[in-house]
């Protein structure tokens, strides 16, 4: 939807970076189309690059060049003259919070400036729809949440449309405004951060065991059960509408089996879980604590 953040939502190689390369004319669809701002992405590709910006995981950005001069160089490649191109780059210098880092060399910058500087690559023809493919991989905790401020205020100041691609759960939730959730090459659910984790409905008791094979033990008891189990390496999720009513009970089947938790907790609904139970595997990516 225009104006939104769309969060898409996957494990590596589940096909995010196919697909941002196909909406913005990088690459082609084996089958079917798509279309940007109406435009066709394989019969009007020009149209979609006019409209459309984009910053892909690979920060290619000359380390030797300082930030005014690339994004100057971009926009003369965009048709700018002289003038406008030099105008261009210092505003978008301003809007990433550059402008005090302008005279150092590209390459002296911190992993999260050169992505704030890649950002501002990305809207130098002053697309409507910016794609950003995983923005925040590879980054420190800080380099992360200065990222995020900066996709935030381009939505919220500028009212861009985002398609953000992510493999980390709290980004697709601290950000996205809707969020679709992709395996295999397939989009498996869609919704709002809290639409998705009200879609499950139940709380979980989580039971941590020492080993899979003792989880996987765990799992066969309760798989018969009224409730809804999984296991996920030495985890086991047992959701349930009242499930603290439901502790005593569990713990009782567990001792009756000779399996012993080394925790237990009680949870609400997560996009972890939402995932898990969409696909049937956690998502691995872990990125540092922001």
């Amino acid at each position: 939807r225009s104006g939104q953040i769309y969060g898409f939502l996957g494990p590596n190689g589940a096909g995010k970076s196919t697909t941002i390369k196909i909406l913005t004319t990088l690459g082609l669809p084996t089958s079917g189309t798509a279309r940007i701002g109406g435009y066709d992405v394989i019969t009007q590709a020009n149209e979609v690059r006019r409209i459309a910006g984009v910053a892909l995981q690979d920060v290619g950005i000359d380390p030797l060049m300082k930030p005014g001069e690339l994004l100057a160089l971009q926009a003369r490649l965009f048709g700018a003259n002289r003038h406008d191109a030099k105008a261009r780059a210092d505003h978008l210098l301003r809007l990433v919070n550059l402008t005090e880092a302008a005279n150092r060399r590209v390459g002296t910058y911190s992993g999260g400036m050169k992505r704030r500087l890649d950002l501002a690559m990305a809207l130098v023809h002053d697309p409507d729809v910016l794609f950003l493919d995983e923005p925040t991989t590879g980054l420190d905790p800080a380099s992360r949440r200065d990222v995020w401020n900066e996709v935030r205020r381009l939505n919220q100041d500028l009212g861009m449309t985002i398609f953000l691609t992510t493999q980390y759960l709290e980004e697709a939730d601290e950000l996205a405004d809707t969020i679709g959730i992709i395996a295999n090459g397939q989009i498996v659910k869609s919704g709002s951060p809290a639409q998705l984790k009200a879609s499950l409905g139940k709380e979980s008791i989580n039971l941590a065991f020492d080993s899979r094979e003792t989880a996987v033990q765990a799992h066969a008891l309760f798989s018969t059960e009224a409730m809804q189990a999984q296991v996920d390496r030495d985890t086991v999720r047992l959701y349930l509408d009242q499930a603290a009513r439901a502790i005593p009970q569990v713990v009782e089947r567990l001792s009756q089996a000779n399996l012993e938790p080394i925790s237990l907790t009680l949870t609400q609904p997560t996009l972890d879980d939402v995932f898990l139970q969409v696909t049937g595997q956690a998502l691995q990516a872990a990125a540092p604590a922001v």
